[in-house]
C-alpha cells in the first residue's frame, strides 16, 4: 500500500504564498514603525527600451563612447608611452604588429572579459571591431592573432608591465581622482588569496600541490595560488595593484612545507612598501591574518588596519575583551535596513605573542551583534542573528565606531 503524498496541493501552494506574502507585509509595516527602512536593492527595470527612434538609439551610443574617449585620450598617451619603452623580445624579421598594438589587444580582451582566445578571435577579429578602434587609433592598420599576443606575454618582461600598471595607479592616487573615496583619509587596499586554475599535470614546477579525493580516487592536484592587493573603495570600485604568486620552492624545504599566504604576505607587503613608501594605507584583511607577526609588520609600516577575528583565533584577546567589557561596558546600537546592531569595543587590549610573550601589541576590537526577523516559506517568522569582531589599528569611540 503506497503511502498517501504530503506534498501540497495547488490550492495549498496558492494559499501559502498568500499568507506568506501578508506575513511579510505586517513585517515590513512593524519594521517601518520601529524605524528601520528596508536596505534592499531597486530591482531590475522589467520594461521597453526607452529609446523611440533609430536616432535617439545612436545619440545615447555616442554620449557613451564620447565620456569613455576623454578617458582613454587622459590615460592611455601616457600608458602607451611607458610600454613602447620595454624591450621587444621578438625576432625584428618577424614582426608585423607594433608592441602597443599588442598590448593594446590584451588590454582590450580583458577589458571584454573574453575567457578564451579562440574567443577573442572569433569576436574581436569582425570588421565592425576594427573600423571602430580605428577611429580612436587610427595607426592601428590590421588586428593581431590572439596566439601571437600569448607568445609575446610568454617572453616579455613582466615586471615592466607591472611597473607600467603601478605608475598608471600612481597618476590616478596624485591627480586626486580617488580622494573622495578615502577611508580616515587612508586607501583602502585589500588582500587576499585567490586560486587561478587547477589540474592533475605538472606543467611548471612552480605550482602548489595537494591531495584530492576519498580513498579510491586518492590524488595529487597541482594548482595556481595569487595573493592579490587591490584599492578596494566604498562604492564598489576595485583597482587592481599587485599580484604576488604562491610557489612551490619558495616555501620551507626543510620542514617540507610550501609556499602559503602568510609568506607570501611578507613578499607583497614588502613590495607595496617600497613602491608606496609614503602612501597612507588602510589594510583589509581576513580572519587568516589575525596574528602577532602581521599586525606587527603593519605597524611598523605605519599602516592602519582592519583585520576580521573569528571566534577561534586569539584566545587571550577575547578573553581581554569580556573582562574590560564587564568593567567599563561601551555601546551602540542602531539599525541598519531590518537589522538591529549592537556595537561593543574594548580599546588598548594588551596581546602578547612570539616565544614567551616578548612581543606585545595594543589592539583595539569591535564585535558587532547583529539580530532580524524574516518570513521564512511556511510564512512563521524567524530570527535570525550573526556576530561579526575586526582587530583595528585605530582606537575606537562612539563617533567612529
Amino acid at each position: 500500500m503506497s503511502k498517501p503524498c504530503r506534498r501540497l496541493t495547488r490550492a495549498g501552494i496558492r494559499a501559502q504564498r498568500g499568507n506568506k506574502r501578508r506575513q511579510e507585509k505586517a513585517l515590513n509595516a512593524t519594521q517601518r514603525a520601529m524605524g528601520f527602512v528596508p536596505t534592499s536593492p531597486a530591482p531590475l527595470p522589467n520594461r521597453c527600451s526607452p529609446f523611440a527612434t533609430i536616432a535617439e538609439e545612436q545619440a545615447a551610443r555616442e554620449d557613451a563612447v564620447s565620456k569613455q574617449t576623454r578617458l582613454l585620450r587622459k590615460e592611455l598617451p601616457a600608458l602607451l608611452g611607458q610600454l613602447e619603452q620595454i624591450p621587444d623580445p621578438r625576432d625584428p624579421r618577424k614582426r608585423r604588429h607594433k608592441l602597443t598594438v599588442l598590448l593594446l589587444w590584451g588590454l582590450l580582451m580583458f577589458v571584454f572579459q573574453f575567457a578564451s582566445r579562440r574567443e577573442t578571435n572569433r569576436e574581436m577579429t569582425r570588421p565592425q571591431f576594427l573600423a571602430n578602434l580605428q577611429l580612436l587609433f587610427p595607426e592601428i592598420e590590421t588586428l593581431p592573432h590572439a596566439d601571437t599576443l600569448y607568445r609575446l606575454l610568454r617572453d616579455i618582461d613582466l615586471a615592466q608591465l607591472e611597473q607600467a600598471h603601478v605608475d598608471l595607479v600612481r597618476r590616478l592616487i596624485r591627480g586626486k581622482s580617488v580622494r573622495r573615496y578615502l577611508i580616515n583619509h587612508c586607501h583602502p587596499i585589500a588582500i587576499d588569496g585567490s586560486q587561478k586554475l587547477a589540474g592533475d599535470t605538472l606543467w611548471a614546477e612552480e605550482l602548489l600541490q595537494r591531495t584530492v579525493g576519498k580513498e579510491e580516487t586518492r590524488h595529487t592536484q597541482y594548482f595556481v595560488y595569487v595573493l592579490e592587493a587591490s584599492l578596494a573603495f566604498h562604492n564598489g570600485l576595485v583597482i587592481p595593484l599587485l599580484s604576488e604568486f604562491l610557489e612551490h620552492a619558495l616555501g620551507d624545504t626543510e620542514a617540507q612545507k610550501q609556499d602559503c599566504e602568510q609568506r607570501a604576505f611578507a613578499r607583497l607587503s614588502d613590495r607595496l612598501k617600497t613602491l608606496f613608501p609614503r602612501l597612507p594605507i588602510l589594510l583589509l584583511l581576513d580572519g587568516l591574518y589575525a596574528n602577532g607577526p602581521v599586525m606587527q609588520r603593519c605597524l611598523r609600516a605605519h599602516w592602519q588596519f582592519m583585520i576580521v577575528l573569528r571566534d577561534k583565533d586569539l584566545s587571550t584577546v577575547w578573553q581581554e575583551l569580556r573582562a574590560l567589557h564587564a568593567l567599563k561596558p561601551q555601546v551602540v546600537q542602531r539599525g541598519w535596513g531590518r537589522r538591529r546592531q549592537h556595537f561593543s569595543w574594548v580599546n588598548d587590549i594588551d596581546y602578547a605573542f612570539a616565544a614567551n610573550g616578548r612581543q606585545r601589541l595594543k589592539l583595539n576590537l569591535v564585535v558587532c551583534e547583529e539580530s532580524g526577523e524574516k518570513i521564512d516559506e511556511q510564512a512563521r517568522t524567524v530570527t535570525e542573528t550573526s556576530r561579526h569582531a575586526w582587530l583595528s589599528s585605530q582606537p575606537l569611540s562612539q563617533d567612529k565606531v
